[in-house]
């Protein structure tokens, strides 16, 4: 079998630069690649990051979704230590808050990200 190395998800938008700047402000990883087709985010350890291409006719998903609306076809989770700070971190960063949920196991906080994107913020209990 050979090695295979996961380094990133890799985001369609209308704008690379912008969307990457985003990430950057809430994740506070520095920016690679930037260009105005494609630009590169990755951790400071060089861990999974992410990537941002250009998608001229992107269309923001829809959620929850509704029938004949463009689907989320994917969302990003994040673990955070402490939920509140990380809300507000997104929310400064220019992310829509859309949602969210407790139960025993996790607190969770729903956002949509600049382009539209669902990502989630959470804490274990």
């Amino acid at each position: 079998m050979p090695g295979f190395t996961f380094t990133a998800t890799v985001l369609g938008t209308p704008d690379p630069r912008g969307l990457a700047r985003f990430y950057q402000r809430m994740l506070g990883w520095p920016l690679r690649d930037d260009t105005d087709e494609w630009a590169t985010l990755r951790p400071a350890d060089g861990g999974t990051g992410l990537s941002f291409q250009l998608e001229r006719d992107h269309v923001r998903p829809v959620w929850p979704p509704e029938p004949g609306t463009q689907q989320m076809q994917q969302h990003l989770d994040f673990l955070v230590e402490d939920l509140a700070a990380a809300t507000a971190t997104a929310l400064e960063a220019g992310a829509e808050q859309i949602g969210g949920y407790d139960d025993p196991r996790e607190l969770v906080r729903i956002f949509a990200d600049p382009a539209g994107h669902v990502f989630c913020l959470f804490v274990r209990t």
